[in-house]
């Protein structure tokens, strides 16, 4: 069970903040340098004047006594991000991957473009950054990446099948890495955020704005990234000031007997039980998921 400590501090700690120049990762990058890490700003952004948005968010970190420094280069050039955090600050602790956008359609009218342009960004790109990262942080034996992902992609959302189908993939990517990690202490994580963003703010009602800010975000993105969490491989929800935690559920399953022929009309027979959720059942990782399934099998003891 975490406990809190008066402060929760990332003195000497580097994070690099994908899509950092508005909205949600600039309040992480807020929060993130007025508790002492250094942050790249990364946002490959510019206004109609070609002001960098990656460029305002640094100074204003720089101007509050914190460090920071911007990075203008596209996620699919992760490497370049990576690069930026090495070359101005000697190391990389964290990535937060929080750069996207939307396009969204229905199915049937989906272009291939449309559909490639968001999983290039949200998946592709929170892959090459991450990647570039994790051999310095196995090196080190530390790391903290959270993948940024969306209820769109946990429930379904009409229109957005490339959004959605990026964002869940993110959290299969999180669970991976999380194995993989786990002996090099690299925690990794994956939280689904609302929020009056510049994303999302227009399609909220007015009156809720103000309490769905980025800012009631960032603390639980600040405590996940955290040497302190010991949280790994999981998925959250958060906004408001709310935030929880989700977990995959399997039903305790149906079985055709062993004298009776593996057919679709037993399937049809056993299909209430195997839909119940009565005796459900938390598979943590595939080697319980199996072992579960293989003991109702009688294949184990």
């Amino acid at each position: 069970m975490p406990t809190a400590s008066n402060s929760l501090r990332f003195d000497g700690q580097v994070i690099a903040i994908t899509g950092a120049g508005n909205g949600l990762g600039r309040s992480h990058a807020l929060l993130l340098a007025s508790r002492g890490a250094r942050v790249v700003v990364n946002d490959p952004a510019r206004d109609g004047a070609g002001n960098s948005a990656a460029e305002r968010v640094a100074a204003e970190i720089c101007a509050a006594g914190g460090e920071a420094c911007a990075n203008l280069d596209s996620v699919l050039e992760g490497e370049r991000i990576v690069e930026a955090a090495l070359d101005t600050f000697g190391r990389i602790d964290g990535v937060i991957n929080n750069a996207g956008f939307i396009r969204d359609r229905a199915f049937h009218k989906l272009s291939d473009a449309e559909w490639q342009a968001v999983v290039d960004v949200h998946l592709q790109g929170a892959y090459r950054v991450t990647h570039a990262a994790w051999p310095h942080l196995r090196q080190q034996n530390y790391g903290r990446v959270l993948f940024t992902v969306s209820a769109a992609g946990i429930y379904g959302n009409f229109g957005q099948a490339n959004y959605g189908s990026a964002k869940l993939a993110l959290y299969g990517l999180t669970r991976t890495l999380a194995v993989e990690g786990a002996r090099h202490n690299i925690h990794v994580n994956a939280l689904a955020p609302i929020a009056a963003s510049q994303m999302m703010g227009s399609r909220m009602p007015e009156d809720w704005q103000a309490r769905m800010t980025p800012a009631a975000v960032s603390p639980v993105v600040a405590y996940l990234c955290h040497e302190d969490c010991q949280e790994t491989g999981s998925l959250f929800e958060a906004g408001g000031g709310w935030w929880a935690k989700l977990r995959w559920e399997r039903s305790a399953g149906a079985m055709i007997g062993a004298g009776e022929k593996l057919t679709p009309e037993a399937v049809v027979r056993q299909w209430p039980a195997a839909t119940s959720f009565d005796a459900a059942c938390h598979p943590g990782s595939v080697e319980e998921g199996g072992m579960m399934m293989f003991r109702r099998l009688g294949l184990l003891s």
